[in-house]
C-alpha cells in the first residue's frame, strides 16, 4: 500500500461503535477516501472497561478503512466522550504595560487562565479562547497588535480522567469534532446548541459569537434506548437494536397503531407480532427524559434564552423518526438534524449523522495538520494502540 503522510484519519471511539474515516485534505474542507466501522466491544458509557476487546474493535474498524482508502494511515484523530468529562470557564489576566499586544502575550493570559489545580487523576484535553478583553473593551476575538496595559483571555477548559481517556492519537472532545461536521458558521455566530446522541452518552456544546460557551455530558444514551425495547418486548438486545433503527420512532403519537412487526423471542419461543407504536412507546419516555435533561441543563447555566439559533441533533440516535419533532415541543425552539457537510469524496457513506463525529475528527485534524501526537506506519498500528493503552492504565510511561 502507498504511504501518503498527508492523509487524517478521524477515529470514533463510541460505545456502540467504532468508526474511522480517512480523508485527504482538499484546502478548508476534505475528501472522504476510505471508511471502516466496527460494533464496540470493551466500552461502558465512553469509558474502556475492556483493554483487548477495545484493541480489537480498533483493529477492525481502521483494517476496513485502509483497504477502503487503499493506502497506510499516518495520523488519528481520536474522539473522547463519557461521564468522566468535566468542562468550565475560567479568566487569565495580565499586563501588558500600554504597548501592542503580541502573539506571546496571547500564549502567557491562557498560560494564566489554565494555571488552575487539577487533580492528579485528571488531564487536561482542551483549552479554548473564547473571546479576549483589552482595558474594559470586551468581545475581542483577536487582539494581536491593539494596544493597551490590561489583556484579560476568557477560556473554555475541558478536563478527563486519565484512566478514562483513550490515548492513542490527538485527543478531540467529540461535540467539538461533530460541531465541525455538522453546524454552520452563522449558527455560531448568533447561538446554538448541538446535541450529540449517541450510544453510551449525549454530548452537548453551546456556541456563541462564534466561540464555545459551555459543554456538558450526559450518561445516557441509544444504548439505554435499546435496552428499553428490548425489555418491553422480550426480545435479544441485538434484535432490539435492529428493530430500533429500522422502525423506532420518538413521539409514538404519530405513528399509526396497526403497524405491525415481527419480533424475535428470547429462549427459542415463537417470534410475535407487536405494532410499531408499542415499540415506540417505549422509546418515547427515554427520549423525552434525555431531552428534558438536556433543557435543564441549559437553563442551569444560563444558555436556554441565548441559543436564537435553535437546537441541532445529530449523532446515531437522532436518527430516529420523529426525533427533531419531539425535541422542538420540549426546548420551544427551531430543531434541525444536523448531518455532515462541505464536504467531498465518499459523501454517499457518511451522509447520515451517526458519521458526525468521525467526520467531524478528520475536519479538526485537517485544519491541524502536521501535529499529530500519535503516528501509524508499517502494519504496527494496533501494537502502539496497546501500548499507549497500557501505559495509560499502568502509568508505564515508555
Amino acid at each position: 500500500m502507498a504511504k501518503r503522510d498527508e492523509l487524517i484519519v478521524g477515529l470514533d471511539v463510541g460505545t456502540t461503535k467504532i468508526c474511522a474515516v480517512v480523508a485527504e485534505p482538499a484546502g478548508e474542507t476534505i475528501e472522504v477516501i476510505g471508511i471502516g466501522t466496527h460494533p464496540s466491544r470493551g466500552l461502558r458509557k465512553g469509558v474502556v472497561v475492556d483493554i483487548e476487546a477495545t484493541v480489537d474493535s480498533i483493529r477492525k474498524a481502521v483494517d476496513e478503512a485502509e483497504m477502503m482508502a487503499g493506502c497506510e494511515i499516518s495520523s488519528v484523530y481520536a474522539g473522547i466522550a463519557g461521564g468522566h468529562i468535566q468542562a468550565h470557564n475560567e479568566i487569565g489576566m495580565i499586563a501588558i504595560k500600554d504597548r501592542e499586544v503580541r502573539p506571546t502575550d496571547l500564549k502567557r493570559v491562557i498560560e494564566q487562565a489554565q494555571a488552575i489545580a487539577i487533580p492528579a487523576d485528571r488531564e487536561v484535553i482542551h483549552v479554548i479562547p473564547q473571546e479576549y478583553e483589552l482595558d474594559g473593551q470586551d468581545g475581542i476575538k483577536h487582539p494581536v497588535g491593539m494596544s493597551g496595559v490590561r489583556l484579560i483571555a476568557k477560556v473554555h477548559i475541558v478536563t478527563a480522567a486519565v484512566t478514562s481517556a483513550l490515548n492513542v492519537a490527538d485527543i478531540v472532545l467529540e461535540p467539538l469534532a461533530s460541531a465541525e461536521a455538522t453546524l454552520a458558521p452563522d449558527e455560531k455566530e448568533l447561538g446554538v446548541a448541538l446535541i450529540d446522541l449517541g450510544g453510551g452518552t449525549t454530548d452537548v456544546a453551546v456556541f456563541g459569537d462564534g466561540s464555545i460557551k459551555h459543554t456538558a455530558v450526559l450518561s445516557l444514551g441509544g444504548y439505554h434506548l435499546t435496552n428499553d425495547a428490548a425489555v418491553g418486548l422480550r426480545t435479544p438486545f441485538e434484535q432490539a437494536e435492529r428493530i430500533k433503527r429500522r422502525f423506532g420512532c420518538a413521539a409514538a403519537r404519530y405513528l399509526p397503531r396497526e403497524e405491525l412487526l415481527t419480533v424475535p423471542s428470547v429462549g427459542g419461543r415463537a417470534p410475535r407480532e407487536v405494532s410499531r407504536k408499542m415499540l415506540s412507546e417505549f422509546l418515547e419516555p427515554r427520549v423525552e427524559e434525555i431531552l428534558s435533561l438536556v433543557r435543564e441543563e441549559l437553563a442551569r447555566t444560563g444558555h436556554l434564552d441565548k441559543i436564537p439559533s435553535g437546537i441541532v441533533v445529530t449523532g446515531g440516535t437522532s436518527a430516529l423518526e420523529g426525533l427533531p419533532e419531539l425535541a422542538e415541543e420540549i426546548f420551544e425552539l427551531p430543531v434541525r438534524r444536523g448531518t455532515p457537510r462541505g464536504i467531498g469524496g465518499l459523501v454517499d457513506r457518511v451522509q447520515g449523522p451517526e458519521f458526525s463525529t468521525a467526520v467531524g475528527l478528520a475536519l479538526y485534524g485537517s485544519k491541524r495538520a502536521g501535529r499529530p501526537r500519535f503516528r501509524v506506519y508499517d502494519g504496527s498500528t494496533f501494537r502502539k494502540v496497546r501500548t499507549r493503552m497500557r501505559e495509560w492504565f499502568y502509568g508505564e510511561m515508555r
